[in-house]
This record gives structure tokens, C-alpha cells and sequence, in this order.
């Protein structure tokens, strides 16, 4: 092309003189101009028919290339140990949450993990923290889960990521999105239930591109991922297993040490192991325990040669329920079980080694064998580990572990920082701006979800908060009995008359708990008109482990006054997820006799968390109208193009008399049918 440039160029310039010598000129090279022009015309030919990427929005892109392997790099298994850069390695390791903690204090929380000897930070990843909403993505402040790992990085800790789906960790949902719950029919969430995978793939292929360049052998400091969390004390569906390690892999590559963690009997290792080398097995037992016979049944999951003793969660401490003392446990027992591990030439993973704080409403919740024992976790999640809530090292436990940890270490450790420097603010005066009634008479009438029964929080599309449910009823002599048989988790009763004086404010009646569910007695009150019925139901954290772990939240039966089934409710939702802001509540679509198809919440609603319910046929239809438009511009654009292309032969042939250009008229059409037939085929897909 240069060329020919170049010496048109010299043409121009030594027949200037003459417009006859230009034309003549032009018609001696007539064949080429026509040759190169085709040439042309079979680029574009070749460019509109090479491979097209999808179109279509509703699956996450596969990553295109893999970064680049640095030499060097490896970490492995072999002869039972582990192997950093072709050196034995023993972990020593701890887990402290990214999401537990603010990401201005990640560096010092870091820091204290070095100090007390760690070389290896462990995390989860919470799905519902980063995909609060189907299709909204999180991956900032908080949740910049790549800054964080840098970090480690940058401070020279591996990392052990696990990314669930389903993480546990005492966190609302185990991790998984509270949406999940409102989708119909009803997923089978931990199974290989094909319209869960769905949604488990599309997730993980957001979260795994991101994290594939900071694979060890990549540069990065992630050793190892984990697959699923501990599925061995809830189910045995090896299909499931299966299917996440082959996502897992075609992201993440074929190196890269994958590992699952379960209890340490063999029950459970039993159930959510997955035999062969492909996956390692480690195990997690109570504190204490002796390791031997553990770490010796642990062997039998692993393939020979494939399992270094693991415990990858070392239990520092433990969780805290509502109503329950503060869990602790002795700093010198405790250190003497890290030991009897170590001595061994096991590695070890702190859990926690700084626990944080389930801030907002992420905390979880557990239950016994029946769900009415209901036990909700603190927003603390101090969890008694050595790096308290408050960044504070100065106390026995941080001490005892450290030491046992310097007894175990080569190299020597990084002094210990002072605690955290504390200042008093003073007094604090809290002033009643409005009452929660008040708030509720501003809401738009046309922003309230009507319903002939009651309906879960996720059906309205509501994840966290309150629920208010209101209704009326009659009013008796001898007053009336109020029974709701299942509510999750709290609800407050509260009646009022408008026809009274004060306007029919609201009195509160009595409150009705999922734990102790009992019949609440309603007053007897004179009132000319109906009663108004107000229900305030608290999510208080959902269940996070075991075999209910399908909580949603809300009135889930009928409600009964005096034996019958009380209709007619009102439902508004109340998330309190910016108390600074008054409620601005949108529509949300009625729902007619409480039937809810395929609800998803997928638009928001400004500034309160919310959404408004929309089917998830009706999303995809709108994504699919957004596709199809986009193929039918492309197809215009291109016809058009091939047409100015074919007037522009048309001209050139005219010009220069040659009549056989106008044959090109067949080879155009044919490339206009091959078009069509290719916007036929992207617009299907």
C-alpha cells in the first residue's frame, strides 16, 4: 500500500502538466486499481465473516489469554510436604477477612499477623458482598479484593483463597446472596442443581479472571484456592464437587494446588473429599484434639505422596451468640495445641488470627437440629483470636502463639507494634428526630406491596432490615388472640384505631420470637372503625451452617386471629441501610394473592438497598431485545457499507470503460445472503 502510494505520488508529480497524461495514466493502471480494490473488498469480506464474539450479556466472558508463568515460581506438593521455589515450606498461617475489616486499617491488621510470626494469610470470599444485586458488581472499598491481596503481597504473605460458592464463616447466608432465595422454583443452593450452577458459574467467572493473575507461579501470592467449604458436614453430591473444580480449572489452570476442608472423621472427609490427586485434602479439628490419627486418617484421602498435614482451621477461639457470654479460651492451652502440630511438621492455619466485625447486617446465625433453635451471631466477630477486634496484641494468647511460633520459625520475627493508640470523644446526645410511624405515613401508598397473605423479605426484594406487615380487623369485647406460626425472626405487634383522638397511633402489644413462638393476646379496644394490625418483623441474620441453611426472612405462614386466617396485608419494606436519609420508597409491583413467578430483585431502588420485583423472564427478554438490536444495527451498517462499495466499483468501471466490473454484482449479493444468514445465526444465539 505504500508503495503503490509512493508512486502515484511521482506520477502526480511528472504529469501534472497535463490533465490528458494524468487520465492516460490512470487507464494504463486501470487493472491494477481494480485488482486492488478487490483486494479490498475481500478484507472487509474476510473481517465481517471472521469468528464474532458473543453478543449476548447474560454470561461473564471465559478469559482469552492466561498471564504469564514467571520462571522460577512453583509451589507444590510432593514426598508429603509442601514445596515453595523447590524448598520444603511449612505453613503457618492465619485467617483474617478483608471484608471484616476496614480496608484504611488492612495494612496494620496485616502487619500484626507478621508480627506474630504468620507466613500465609487465609480469606474467604462472601458472593453476597460483591453481588449484592443479580448482575451488580462490588469490587471497590471494602470489597477490592485484589488491593487486599496485593497487599499480602506487597508484606510478603501467601495466600489460601477460598472462594466458596458457600463459605460459612459465621457470615449471613454462609456467603451466598440473599436473592438466591426469591428465585422460583426454589434453588437447590450446595448441589448440582443446574439452575444453581448456573449462577455459581456466572459468578465465578467475574471473581476467577480477576484472581488468575495473582497465582504464585504468576507472580502473585495465591498457593492454593479452595473448593467449597467443609461440604462434608452438610452433603455428599460429588457431581457438585466435581463441577466446581472444573470451573475452577478452566480459569485458574491445571497448576495450581486446589484443596477442599473438612472435619477430621471420616465421615465427613468421606463425603466432601474428592479422591485421586486432582484435589487436596485437608482437615480442621476442635483444639486440643490430638493431631496423630487425624492427620494419619488424612492420608487416606490424598494420594500417595500428596498429603502434608493440614489443619486449615486452628481454632483460636470461638464464636459469640446473642444472649451468651463472650467465648474465650486459654492462650496457654491453646498455644500447646498449635505446638503438638508443629512439632509434628504439620502446618497450620489460625482461625482467626484477627476475627473483625459482620459490619451492617452481614452477621450469620445457627441452629440446632430443629430451626426454631435459632441462634443469631454478634456484630463482633472478635472471636477471642490473638489480634483482637480492636487491633490490641498486648494479651496472653498473642503472646503464648507467638512464642510457640518463634520455637518453629527460621527466620526471626518482626518486633510486635503497641496496641492501638484509644481517645475519648466525650459524650454523645441522641435526639428522636421521628418515630418509625411517622416515617411510615410519608411512604407513597403506591410503594407498598399488597398481598392477600403474608410474603418473605426476599420475594419483595428486600435483603437486610425490617419488614412492616399491616392488615385490620374487627374489634371484640373480650379482645382478640394473635398466632403466627412461623416468623424469622422477630416481630413486633403493635395496634392502633384511627378513629380515636390522637390520630390511631400505634401501641405497642407484645413481641413474637422464632424461638419461642407462642399465641399473643391483643386488648380489648373500643373503636368505632376496623383495627389497624401492625406487624415489625427483624431479620436478625441468616443461617449460615447446616441442614436449614434455606432462611429466608419475614412472616412465612398464614396469620391467624382467633382461629382464622387473617387477610389483606400491606407490606413495606423498611431496610435502615442509611438512617441519614428519610425513606424514598418506588413502586414495587403488587403481587395479586400472594403469587410470586420467578421473582428477581434486579432494579434499584435509590439509596435504600431495595428493588423493585421484576420476572426474571421479563429481564431476559429485555437483555435479548438489547442483543437483537445490536445485531440488526451491525447487519445495516454492513449492508450499507457493501453497497457504497459496489456504487463506488460501479463509478470506477464507468470512468475507465471497463463494462466487466458490473459482474462483481453477483459476487455482492452473495456476500448480502451470507450476511443475512450470519445475522440470522448471532441474532438466535
Amino acid at each position: 500500500m505504500q508503495r503503490l502510494s509512493g508512486r502515484r505520488a511521482s506520477s502526480l508529480r511528472t504529469e501534472a502538466s497535463s490533465w490528458s497524461g494524468l487520465l492516460t495514466m490512470a487507464r494504463k493502471r486501470s487493472s491494477r486499481t481494480t485488482f486492488f480494490l478487490l483486494s479490498l473488498l475481500f478484507l472487509a469480506a474476510f473481517t465481517l465473516f471472521a469468528p464474532l464474539p458473543s453478543l449476548s450479556s447474560l454470561s461473564p466472558p471465559l478469559p482469552t489469554s492466561s498471564p504469564i508463568r514467571v520462571i522460577g515460581r512453583k509451589f507444590e506438593i510432593k514426598n508429603d510436604k509442601f514445596w515453595k521455589d523447590g524448598q520444603p515450606f511449612q505453613i503457618i498461617g492465619g485467617d483474617l477477612h478483608y471484608f471484616r475489616v476496614h480496608p484504611e486499617y488492612w495494612e496494620d491488621r496485616l502487619l500484626r499477623a507478621k508480627a506474630l510470626g504468620l507466613n500465609t494469610i487465609q480469606t474467604y470470599v462472601p458472593w453476597n458482598l460483591h453481588e449484592p444485586r443479580p448482575g451488580k458488581l462490588v469490587f471497590e472499598g471494602i470489597a477490592d479484593i485484589v488491593a487486599f491481596l496485593k497487599l499480602c503481597q506487597k508484606l510478603d504473605f501467601l495466600v489460601m483463597l477460598r472462594p466458596g460458592p458457600y463459605i460459612c464463616g459465621e457470615w449471613d447466608l454462609g456467603g451466598f446472596p440473599a436473592w438466591l432465595l426469591a428465585i422460583n422454583p426454589p434453588l437447590r443452593l450446595r448441589s448440582s442443581d443446574p439452575a444453581f450452577l448456573r449462577l455459581v458459574d456466572r459468578w465465578w467467572g467475574n471473581l476467577l479472571p480477576q484472581i488468575a493473575p495473582l497465582l504464585y507461579d504468576k507472580g502473585g501470592p495465591i498457593i492454593m484456592v479452595q473448593i467449597e467449604n467443609e461440604y462434608g458436614s452438610y452433603g455428599d453430591d460429588k457431581a457438585y464437587l466435581h463441577h466446581l473444580v472444573a470451573v475452577a480449572r478452566r480459569h485458574l489452570g491445571n497448576d495450581l494446588i486446589l484443596y477442599t476442608t473438612d472435619g477430621g472423621s471420616r465421615e465427613t472427609l468421606e463425603k466432601g473429599t474428592i479422591r485421586g490427586d486432582a484435589v487436596f485434602s485437608a482437615v480442621d479439628f476442635s483444639t486440643g484434639d490430638d493431631p496423630r490419627p487425624i492427620f494419619q486418617l488424612q492420608k487416606e484421602y490424598n494420594a500417595p505422596g500428596k498429603s502434608p498435614p493440614l489443619c486449615a482451621e486452628f481454632y483460636t477461639g470461638w464464636l459469640t451468640h446473642w444472649g451468651e457470654n463472650i467465648a474465650s479460651t486459654g492462650a496457654d492451652f491453646t498455644a500447646a495445641a498449635l505446638d503438638k502440630i508443629l512439632s509434628l511438621k504439620g502446618s497450620a492455619v489460625l482461625y482467626m488470627a484477627h476475627g473483625g466485625t459482620n459490619f451492617g447486617f452481614y452477621n450469620g446465625a445457627n441452629t440446632g437440629a430443629d430451626e426454631l433453635d435459632y441462634k443469631p451471631d454478634l456484630t463482633s466477630y472478635d472471636y477471642d483470636a490473638p489480634i483482637r477486634e480492636s487491633g490490641d496484641v498486648d494479651n496472653a494468647k498473642f503472646k503464648a502463639l507467638r512464642g510457640v511460633v518463634k520455637r518453629h520459625s527460621a527466620a526471626s520475627l518482626p518486633s510486635v507494634p503497641s496496641n492501638t493508640e484509644k481517645r475519648g470523644y466525650g459524650p454523645i446526645q441522641l435526639q428522636k428526630t421521628e418515630s418509625l410511624f411517622d416515617l411510615i405515613d410519608k411512604i407513597d401508598p403506591i410503594g407498598v406491596v399488597e398481598s392477600e397473605n403474608p410474603t418473605s423479605m426476599e420475594s419483595v426484594g428486600q435483603m437486610f432490615g425490617f419488614l412492616l406487615y399491616t392488615s385490620g380487623y374487627a374489634a371484640k369485647d373480650q379482645g382478640s388472640n394473635l398466632f403466627i406460626p412461623n416468623v424469622h425472626d422477630r416481630a413486633q405487634v403493635f395496634i392502633s384505631c384511627p378513629s380515636e383522638d390522637n390520630g390511631g397511633r400505634p401501641t405497642y402489644v407484645g413481641t413474637i420470637e422464632r424461638w419461642s413462638n407462642q399465641n399473643l393476646s391483643l386488648p380489648d379496644t373500643k373503636c368505632a372503625s376496623k383495627i389497624n394490625l401492625f406487624v415489625l418483623v427483624e431479620n436478625m441474620g441468616r443461617v449460615n451452617y447446616g441442614s436449614h441453611l434455606f432462611d429466608q426472612k419475614g412472616i412465612l405462614s398464614p396469620v391467624y386471629l382467633d382461629g382464622n386466617v387473617l387477610k389483606s396485608w400491606k407490606i413495606v419494606a423498611i431496610p435502615f441501610q442509611n438512617l441519614n436519609e428519610v425513606l424514598d420508597i418506588k413502586p414495587i409491583k403488587e403481587i395479586a394473592h400472594s403469587r410470586i413467578n420467578k421473582t428477581l430483585a434486579l432494579t434499584n431502588i435509590k439509596n435504600t438497598g431495595m428493588f423493585s420485583i421484576l420476572t426474571y423472564d421479563t429481564y431476559k427478554y429485555k437483555q435479548l431485545v438489547k442483543v437483537r438490536t445490536s445485531v440488526r444495527v451491525l447487519f445495516c451498517f454492513y449492508c450499507i457499507n457493501l453497497f457504497g462499495i459496489y456504487l463506488f466499483l460501479v463509478c470506477i468501471s464507468i470512468f475507465h470503460s471497463e463494462p466487466h466490473l458490473p459482474a462483481l454484482v453477483p459476487l455482492i449479493l452473495v456476500q448480502l445472503t451470507m450476511v443475512c444468514n450470519n445475522a440470522s445465526y448471532w441474532e438466535g444465539q
